[in-house]
C-alpha cells in the first residue's frame, strides 16, 4: 500500500521521464519494423496455406492454430482480405466444435474487414462469412437472426451454386421453427441447382418438409434416389442424413423397417468419426431394438459425457491460441516468453499513468483527490494485492507452473484495463462467486500455514449482488494479505453462514493478534469503508490470549 501511495504522489515528476522512456521504445521498435515485416509477409501467406491443407484433411486443431498465425500475421502487414479469410476459417472451425459464440464474435471480425470491398475475391469470403454467423445462430436458437445473414450472403454472392445452398439452409431453419410452408418454398428454389451433392441434400428436406406437410405422402422414393446420389459421390456425411430421415419416416409408418436403416447409420457415424450422428442414430437404437437396449443407453450416456468434455476441451483449447496471438503480435519468435512477460508489466504502467493524466485534466482539484483515492484502492485491490496472490501461488508450488502463472498476470492486467473503461459488472451466479472465495483462500495455503473454509456453499452467495461480492471479496483478500504478512499465523479459518437476509463471515487465526486498542492498520485500512459501503458491520476481537477472530456481516441486496 506504501509503494503505491508513493507512485501516486510522485507521479507528475516521472511522467516525462516515462513518457521519454515510451518514445526510446517506440522508435528501436520502428528501427525494427521493416525487417519484421519481411518476415511476417513471407511466412503469414505460408501459414495461411498450411492451415488450408490441415483442415482439408480433417486436423482441425492444428488447422485452427496456423489460420490464428496466419490472422495475426496478415493483420500486421495490413491484408485486410486476407486476414478476412483467416478469420472466417476460424469462424468455421469454432462453429464446428459448438463453440457459437466464439465463432460468431470471429465472424463479425471478420466482417469489419471485408465490408464495402467489391471485388470477387473479399465478397465470396464475406458471404461464406455470413453462412457461418447464420449457421452459429441457428444452433444457439436465434432464428430470426439466422435467416437474416442468409440472406446477406445471398445479397452478396456472385455464384448461383451458392445461393441456392443458402436457400437450402433457410429452408432447413423454417423447417425448424415447424414453419412447414415457408421451408417448402425455400426447397423449391434450392431444387434447381447444378451441384449433385447440393441436389441430393435439398431433395432428401424438400421430401421430408412434403411428409410433415401431408402424412399421406409417400417420400421414399425421392429419398431413396438421394440416398443413392450421395452413395455415388461419396458424401459420407450426406449419406448419415439421408439414413436418418429414412429411419425417421419408418419409425412413424413401420418400426420394423426403420431398425437397419439405424443400424447402418450407426455404423457409418463411426466411420465418419461423428459424435452427433452417434448420438442421433443410438437415440433411434434405443427406441427400435428393445433386445440391446441397455448397451445402447449406456453408450448413448457415454458419448453425451465425453462429447461434453471433448468440446469444453476444445473450446478451452481455442481461447488459449486466440489469447497467445493477440499477446504475440510483436513478438520476436526466439523471445516469445520474454516479451509478453514484459508486455504485461509494461501495460500496466502505462496504463495507470494515462488514467491518471487524463483524470488529472478534466477534473477540479478537489474532484481530482477523491479520484485519486478511489483509483488508488482500485489499484490496490486490483493490482498490488492481485500481483501479491499470484506471488503466494509462485512461492508455495513445489513444480512452477509458467502457463498458469501467465493466466493468472492476464486476469490482473484485464481487471487493471477494466478500471479505466469502468466497465460493468458481470451478472451475479452464485456458484461462480463460491468457487472464486474457496480459490482465493485456498491460494495462501503453504507448508507453513493450513487455510480453510467452512460453509462457502452457492446457497450463502444467492442473491448478493456483483457489487456487494465484489467488496465481499476484496475484503478476504485483505484479510489473507494482511494475515500473511504480519500474523504468523499457522492455522487460518473462514466460516461462512446465512442467516435469513444477511450473510455472516468470521474469521480466525492463531496468530500473534493485534495489541493494544484496535485500529485499521498493517494493510486492512480499506476493510471497514469497505464493509459500510453494503451496509454491513465488522467486529475485531482481539481479546483473545492468542490470535485474531473477526466477523463480518452483512445484508443479501
Amino acid at each position: 500500500m506504501e509503494i503505491i501511495a508513493l507512485f501516486f504522489v510522485s507521479w507528475k515528476t516521472k511522467t516525462l521521464k516515462k513518457i521519454k522512456l515510451l518514445t526510446l521504445l517506440g522508435f528501436a521498435l520502428i528501427s525494427c519494423k521493416d525487417e519484421t515485416q519481411k518476415f511476417f509477409k513471407k511466412n503469414s501467406y505460408e501459414n495461411l496455406d498450411k492451415a488450408k491443407k490441415l483442415r482439408d484433411s480433417g486436423d482441425t486443431d492444428s488447422a485452427y492454430i496456423y489460420y490464428a498465425k496466419a490472422k495475426e500475421d496478415l493483420s500486421s502487414i495490413d491484408d485486410k482480405t486476407e486476414t478476412g479469410r483467416a478469420l472466417a476459417n476460424l469462424a468455421i472451425i469454432e462453429n464446428d466444435k459448438g463453440d457459437y459464440h466464439a465463432s460468431i464474435a470471429s465472424s463479425i471480425e471478420a466482417e469489419k474487414l471485408l465490408q464495402n470491398k467489391n471485388d470477387s475475391i473479399s465478397k465470396s469470403i464475406a458471404s461464406s462469412n455470413y453462412n457461418s454467423v447464420a449457421i452459429a445462430s441457428k444452433n444457439l436458437k436465434n432464428f430470426k437472426d439466422a435467416i437474416e445473414y442468409y440472406n446477406r450472403a445471398i445479397s452478396i454472392s456472385d455464384n448461383k451454386v451458392d445461393s441456392l445452398a443458402f436457400y437450402n439452409n433457410i429452408g432447413d431453419t423454417y423447417l425448424e421453427q415447424h414453419d412447414i410452408k415457408s421451408a417448402k418454398m425455400f426447397f423449391q428454389k434450392a431444387l434447381q441447382t447444378t451441384d449433385s451433392i447440393d441436389y441430393a441434400r435439398v431433395l432428401n428436406n424438400l421430401a421430408k418438409t412434403k411428409f410433415l406437410e401431408n402424412s399421406s405422402y409417400n417420400p421414399i422414393p425421392d429419398l431413396l434416389q438421394a440416398w443413392k446420389i450421395r452413395k455415388k459421390f461419396k458424401d459420407n456425411i450426406g449419406i448419415n442424413s439421408s439414413l436418418a430421415t429414412i429411419a425417421d419416416y419408418y419409425i412413424i409408418k413401420d418400426k420394423t423397417k426403420a431398425l437397419p436403416y439405424a443400424e447402418e447409420m450407426y455404423k457409418i457415424a463411426i466411420q465418419n468419426k461423428s459424435p452427433d450422428d452417434r448420438l442421433e442414430a443410438l437415440n433411434k437404437l434405443i427406441r427400435l431394438d428393445p433386445e440391446n437396449y441397455s448397451k445402447n443407453f449406456h453408450a448413448y450416456n457415454f458419448l453425451i459425457d465425453s462429447l461434453h468434455t471433448a468440446r469444453n476441451n476444445s473450446k478451452n483449447q481455442f481461447a488459449l491460441i486466440r489469447f497467445g496471438n493477440e499477446k504475440l503480435k510483436t513478438d520476436n519468435i526466439r523471445n516469445e516468453n520474454r516479451i509478453l512477460w514484459l508486455s504485461f508489466a509494461l501495460g500496466i504502467l502505462v496504463l495507470i499513468t494515462i488514467i491518471i493524466s487524463v483524470w488529472y485534466k478534466k477534473r477540479k482539484e478537489i474532484e481530482v483527490k477523491n479520484t485519486q483515492l478511489k483509483m488508488s484502492k482500485k489499484v490496490h485491490d486490483v493490482v498490488a494485492n492481485g500481483i501479491y496472490q499470484v506471488m503466494t501461488k509462485i512461492e508455495n508450488q513445489e513444480d512452477f507452473d509458467k502457463e498458469h502463472a501467465l493466466d493468472e498476470l492476464e486476469f490482473v492486467y484485464e481487471k487493471s484495463r477494466d478500471i479505466s473503461y469502468e466497465k460493468p459488472d458481470h451478472e451475479n451466479d452464485s456458484k461462480d462467486f463460491k468457487d472464486k472465495i474457496s480459490n482465493l483462500i485456498a491460494s495462501f495455503k503453504n507448508e507453513n500455514t493450513e487455510t480453510y473454509t467452512v460453509g462457502n456453499d452457492a446457497e450463502i452467495w444467492a442473491g448478493i449482488s456483483q457489487s456487494s461480492f465484489d467488496e465481499v471479496y476484496q475484503v478476504v483478500r485483505e484479510l489473507l494479505v494482511n494475515m500473511k504478512k504480519h500474523s504468523q499465523a499457522s492455522r487460518v479459518i473462514f466460516k461462512f453462514e446465512r442467516i435469513e437476509n444477511s450473510v455472516k463471515i468470521q474469521y480466525t487465526d492463531n496468530g500473534i493478534g493485534v495489541p493494544g486498542e484496535m485500529t485499521y492498520k498493517n494493510g486492512l485500512t480499506n476493510t471497514g469503508t469497505r464493509i459500510a459501503a453494503i451496509d454491513g458491520a465488522i467486529i475485531f476481537d482481539n481479546k483473545s490470549e492468542q490470535g485474531l477472530k473477526i466477523t463480518i456481516s452483512f445484508p443479501v441486496s
